[in-house]
């Protein structure tokens, strides 16, 4: 990792190519980074509030929309970074290069963290995960903003959400039969998603039979960073300010009905990545890029509070790398107690500290807001410094 601060996804200016920040996806980023580590670290997992939660199966919670949310971001700053880059003088050849090897660093550091501290097991360890999306959807997404017009992007989006549509409605599933003749449309370990991974990857999946980020998924997670990035394209345009955000709401509100009648056809499901959850999320991130982008870069309403999510929001892969190791951690380290007893750090500090405050749900909240302010504490320490990492 570097100390650069020119990384893509960081920078974004006007369509000249400055290097102004859009303060906006910065805050935008910090957010989503603080509610990814907020939902995926609680004291007690069991006794959390619902929207803290991931939906089963079909439907959504607001835990569900972090992850997308994240794709989207990373498209949008494609579009800025790109252009000030090629604006520089640097080749397409030459950033793909740049981009296949970040690529791979991020692949590499998701299976890291797979895999941290003690479960390196070849035979079992988990191949996909949320950097490893991201590092998928990024170097597909590069290939189409460096060497495609917008006119093919939406093509290409379009065809990952009605392709993915048709795969999952009619092809066959081996040993099981066509979705909604011979099984249920989307049923969690007979379709399309579930077979094709353990077909590739038995014994490796997070979810035994499945994987929330399986291989076949990763298509229309492809059309959510598109999306991101024909959404930077707007942003880059030379419309007026109010023009980009209304824009941005209304392309929001449209994705975000879209998402809903598509949903009777076809089911808003995280885990499968369904295109009515493309949509739908999509929609949402659109709608809150825009919130942000009023308050941010067109009333200009910013202060202290900013710094909240900027120190976050700056150094996003950092924040939440640390955030998966800090907790692996502290779930592995154990305390042999006096009774004879072995609980891990996390159990201890949860018990001994957040379980007398409250009630279970809100003792597991405030244990989760902790592990939060103290990642923001060490990130903090780097923003400080000048230090944004990169990969």
């Amino acid at each position: 990792m570097s100390s650069k601060t020119d990384s893509v996804g960081q920078h974004a200016g006007a369509p000249q190519g400055s290097a102004t920040r859009l303060m906006s996806l910065d805050v935008f980023r910090g957010a989503t980074i603080a509610a990814m580590i907020l939902v995926n670290d609680p004291g007690d997992g069991r006794v959390t509030y619902w929207p803290l939660e991931h939906s089963r199966w079909n439907g959504w919670t607001p835990t569900d929309l972090v992850f997308p949310f994240f794709v989207f971001i990373v498209g949008v700053a494609m579009a800025f970074s790109f252009r000030s880059r090629i604006e520089r003088g640097d080749s397409r050849g030459k950033l793909f290069a740049h981009v296949l090897w970040r690529g791979v660093v991020l692949f590499a550091l998701g299976i890291f963290i797979n895999s941290f501290p003690n479960h390196f097991q070849p035979a079992t360890i988990r191949i996909y995960g949320v950097l490893q999306r991201i590092a998928l959807c990024y170097v597909i997404t590069s290939l189409l903003a460096l060497w495609t017009e917008r006119r093919t992007q939406v093509a290409i989006a379009l065809g990952c959400l009605i392709g993915y549509w048709i795969m999952m409605r009619y092809v066959s599933v081996p040993g099981y039969g066509v979705p909604t003749h011979d099984i249920p449309l989307l049923d969690p370990d007979r379709n399309l998603v579930a077979w094709l991974d353990r077909k590739l990857l038995w014994g490796h999946l997070y979810e035994g039979t499945r994987d929330p980020e399986g291989l076949l998924s990763t298509i229309p997670a492809v059309a959510t960073c598109v999306i991101g990035l024909l959404t930077g394209g707007w942003l880059r345009s030379y419309r007026s300010l109010a023009a980009k955000m209304m824009g941005l709401a209304e392309a929001g509100v449209a994705l975000v009905l879209a998402g809903k009648i598509f949903n009777l056809w076809f089911p808003i499901n995280k885990k499968l990545w369904t295109s009515s959850y493309v949509l739908f999320t999509a929609g949402l991130a659109l709608i809150c890029l825009a919130l942000c982008y009023w308050v941010l870069d067109i009333r200009q309403w910013r202060g202290r509070w900013t710094k909240l999510f900027l120190v976050f929001g700056m150094n996003a892969i950092a924040a939440y790398v640390l955030s998966e190791v800090g907790a692996d951690l502290l779930d592995r380290m154990q305390v042999h107690l006096a009774d004879g007893g072995i609980l891990s750090w996390h159990e201890v500090m949860y018990e001994r500290v957040f379980a007398p405050l409250a009630s279970p749900a809100n003792a597991s909240l405030l244990y989760a807001t902790a592990y939060v302010v103290v990642c923001w504490a060490v990130v903090w320490v780097l923003y400080r410094k000048g230090i944004f990492l990169k990969v």
